[in-house]
């Protein structure tokens, strides 16, 4: 419901915008962050440190990702691209450290999937941003 009515506002200062998609985005951020997060945390004491940092660095952009997002007053479509790049670049390289350890860490295993599915997220708004410029 209150994503709903949040998506409503962001659609007033974001004519044109597939909010759908946006919503996607944003909640697979928030599922990318958690996921990243917890694994960090959990490969903290079995010594996968390049693994632990990777997913710091994914919950930390995925977080300011989300938070670019909710502004939709100052939206700027080639920052918003270049932020979406950006997150999508993270959340893969994550998602391959992540799958190297899969076999040995559940962890690492649901970081990878949640990751790969956060950056197919921001490629589909990317997309979506793109036909929408190239329209105008």
């Amino acid at each position: 419901m209150m994503n709903d009515q949040m998506m409503d506002m962001m659609s007033m200062t974001m004519p044109g915008m597939d909010m759908a998609l946006m919503q996607g985005c944003l909640e697979a951020c928030s599922a990318a962050e958690q996921a990243s997060t917890m694994c960090a945390d959990a490969s903290s004491g079995e010594g996968m440190g390049r693994m632990m940092s990777m997913c710091m660095d994914t919950a930390d952009m995925t977080n300011t990702m989300m938070r670019v997002v909710m502004r939709p007053m100052g939206h700027d479509t080639g920052t918003m691209m270049s932020m979406l790049t950006a997150t999508a670049t993270m959340c893969m390289a994550c998602a391959d450290e992540c799958s190297a350890m899969a076999e040995i860490s559940d962890h690492a295993k649901m970081c990878a999937q949640v990751c790969m599915n956060c950056a197919q997220a921001c490629q589909a708004l990317m997309d979506s941003m793109a036909s929408m410029a190239s329209a105008d």
